[in-house]
């Protein structure tokens, strides 16, 4: 770890929130990452204290910067440079229980459907129109 400045996209990348730099840098270009509440450039530099609001997906978390490094290490270096709020926790845990209640009722059918199932089908679709 540093004292010197760091670079957003380069943090972000050395947190593990993307997994190239290149990502990274793209995601802050495209306004996918707030620096204080503000939209940033790639190279604006972070300091620790500072609240970063990363959105990936439909997933968005809002973390605390706690310290900087320059340089991507392990998962449990990378979990001790921020720290997440918990109403950003609470919030991608209500995402992820949404997206298995989603799917939850969608499976494969039991097997193909055969010449008798497909006319039903065919029959059923055109009387739609």
């Amino acid at each position: 770890m540093t004292d010197e400045q760091v670079r957003v996209d380069k943090w972000l990348w050395a947190a593990r929130f993307f997994k190239t730099r290149g990502l990274a840098s793209k995601a802050v270009s495209g306004g996918k990452v707030f620096l204080n509440g503000q939209r940033c450039k790639p190279a604006k530099a972070v300091n620790p204290d500072d609240i970063l609001i990363i959105h990936k997906g439909e997933m968005e978390q809002t973390v605390v910067v706690l310290a900087l490094s320059s340089k991507r290490g392990p998962a449990t270096v990378a979990r001790t440079l921020y720290q997440e709020s918990e109403e950003s926790i609470e919030n991608r845990e209500e995402q992820r229980k949404l997206r298995s209640l989603f799917h939850a009722g969608q499976g494969m059918p039991a097997k193909r459907p055969g010449k008798r199932d497909r006319r039903k089908i065919r029959e059923f679709i055109r009387k739609d129109k």
